[in-house]
């Protein structure tokens, strides 16, 4: 595991209040800061999505459809939750984006602390969030991704403490909220498995500092061989809690969606979820898709190669959830990382879903610093060289849209490298242990 002494030694007088104090001050500076920049300079520090909302929330208060409001392309939620913005002051859905953004910070806490992570591990992983530049910047200018990211946090969290009905409820409403959530769903019924989860009784979760992994896996697996022997694959998969979990997270999402139907019909479906799923930008767009999207852009695509361009997506889910479904957190960090990487459409706030995932997984990787400054730099590095083409494209109008390609390729290799180095330098621990083995553990001690 990570060598962690010289980060606690460093921390020894910092506990989690004062974090999180210093967190909430510097995000209310940026605010208040970010009030002065757009009146007082040319380039505004507020994002141009929040200039969206703000808009869409002051056709809702008086009464008129948000989707109105030329590329609002969310659901009405967003639109209500940012009304108090024409009622009592224009930064109000920044102060509630923030707040989310701090309650990420309270859930990296809690989920860690479920696994049995030291308070020192657990202030340095929260800190991974809340002082990432790009993290504390993103909720301040007005973006809401932060309410998503606290919403998964949440339901990995409900999962760890049983409380299925909760997760399946926010699971459907986030899902409703934004479209990307849903590549959860099969790990996360998956997780559902009779030998975690039974009726009364709540998962017993694996903690950090154990060292029966191996044991209790192939104990795991010989457990699932002797089930579906017995009952069969198909049986098997239809559980209590997997249905109670499927169908009221499918009650939840189509709730909303058929109210937001009812109140704005086609036009929200178009807006709100059909745009998402074919959604083309030549511009602003990170993806190895853009050039041939640009090039064909006044064209109507066929069938064919809207499979093609999901066709690596699915695989690579696939496959991500077959080897790491058991490590449950872990899983969720891949599949969001793979799933922005090989989208059609990447823009940078798309980063901030798999940052909030990040700080779940540091306790269990051995990646050395040097390793980790090597992966950020060239990250970092891949994405300020995407940056300078677009903006030579974008400012000065330069025709640099084969080398802006390229860079997309970069990007997406060193994606790949990235995740292909967190992978084997972290070490696999299922978020669950199997409820007959600690039965069986009990019964021994007893004996004993």
């Amino acid at each position: 595991m990570v060598d962690w002494s010289s980060s606690s030694r460093v921390m020894t007088q910092i506990d989690f209040r004062s974090v999180i104090l210093f967190s909430a001050f510097l995000r209310i500076f940026l605010i208040i800061y970010g009030e002065w920049q757009d009146t007082h300079m040319e380039v505004r520090y507020t994002d141009v999505d929040y200039l969206v909302f703000s808009d869409a929330a002051a056709l809702v208060v008086l009464g008129v459809s948000p989707y109105k409001r030329s590329t609002y392309r969310y659901s009405p939620l967003i639109a209500y939750l940012l009304t108090p913005n024409s009622i009592i002051h224009r930064s109000w859905g920044k102060v509630l984006f923030s707040v989310s953004d701090l309650l990420v910070g309270f859930f990296i806490r809690s989920i860690l602390k479920l696994q049995g992570v030291s308070d020192k591990i657990c202030i340095y992983s929260v800190m991974v969030w809340l002082f990432n530049p790009f993290t504390f910047t993103i909720g301040t200018r007005g973006n809401c991704e932060p309410i998503i990211c606290a919403m998964v946090l949440w339901i990995i969290l409900c999962l760890m403490k049983g409380k299925l009905v909760q997760a399946a409820f926010w699971y459907g409403l986030v899902v409703h909220l934004r479209i990307y959530p849903i590549i959860y769903a099969l790990p996360i019924v998956l997780a559902l498995d009779p030998c975690y989860f039974q009726s009364g009784r709540k998962p017993v979760l694996r903690k950090w500092s154990s060292s029966d992994i191996k044991a209790e896996q192939s104990s795991t697996t010989k457990n699932v061989s002797e089930a579906v022997h017995r009952w069969g694959v198909i049986l098997r998969l239809f559980t209590k809690e997997r249905l109670q979990f499927g169908l009221l997270s499918g009650t939840i999402f189509f709730f909303f969606t058929g109210i937001f139907f009812y109140l704005y019909e086609l036009e929200f479906l178009h807006e709100a979820l059909f745009y998402h799923l074919t959604r083309t930008d030549p511009r602003h767009n990170f993806s190895i898709y853009f050039y041939h999207i640009y090039l064909h852009y006044e064209q109507e695509f066929s069938l064919s190669e809207k499979l093609v361009s999901f066709l690596p997506q699915v695989i690579v889910q696939l496959v991500l959830i077959s080897r790491f479904k058991k490590d449950l957190p872990f899983c969720f960090f891949l599949q969001t990382v793979a799933f922005v990487a090989f989208n059609k459409v990447i823009t940078a706030q798309y980063f901030v879903w798999f940052f909030c995932l990040l700080p779940l997984i540091l306790p269990w990787s051995s990646m050395k610093l040097k390793r980790g400054l090597l992966c950020i730099s060239l990250w970092v590095g891949a994405q300020t060289h995407w940056l300078l083409w677009g903006y030579l494209l974008e400012f000065k109008g330069k025709q640099v849209f084969m080398y802006l390609w390229v860079a997309s390729l970069l990007f997406l290799a060193v994606n790949t490298f990235v995740l292909i180095s967190v992978i084997v330098h972290h070490t696999c621990s299922p978020l669950f242990k199997p409820l007959e083995h600690v039965n069986r553990t009990k019964s021994t001690k007893y004996k004993q």
